[in-house]
Parts: C-alpha cells; structure tokens; sequence
C-alpha cells in the first residue's frame, strides 16, 4: 500500500515555524538581538496557531498561555529596542 504525501496547511506551518524558530536564535546569536526579535515575532504567529490547536485537540492549554506570554514579551522587546532607543 503506498502513502500519498500530501502537502497540508499544518505541514506548511510547521515547517516555518522551525524556519522562523531557528533563524530567531541565529540572529541573536550573531548579536543581532533587534532583527532576532523580529523574526521571533513572526514565528510566534505560528507559535500561536499550533499551540491554539494543540489546545483544542489535546487540551494542551499551558502550551497556548506560555506563547501567548512570550508573545507579550517578545513585542515588549521590540518596543524597546525599535522605538524607545
């Protein structure tokens, strides 16, 4: 029996959420914290899509408050480098 590989909208996230995961991470290990926060930013959207929906299915929900929380921290970050510097 063969398995058809079919390319889904969650194999799409989850593929940029590593992307963005660790681009986040080599950006600040560079030492380049403020375009680090950045990219870390956008891969808290997909943070939050799949932790939402680990939530739903699993009830997982101390995944989704913890991305919710770092999502808060991160923008706080970004407000303070970018625009109170």
């Amino acid at each position: 029996m063969k398995r058809k590989f079919l390319i889904t909208k969650n194999t799409i996230i989850q593929i940029w959420l590593v992307f963005f995961s660790v681009g986040w991470l080599l950006l600040i290990s560079m030492k380049l914290p403020e375009y680090g926060l950045i990219m870390n930013l956008i891969s808290q959207m997909f943070w939050l899509h799949s932790s939402y929906k680990a939530w739903k299915e699993a009830n997982q929900i101390g995944l989704f408050i913890n991305t919710v929380l770092f999502t808060i921290i991160t923008i706080y970050g970004i407000v303070n480098y970018w625009f109170l510097n």
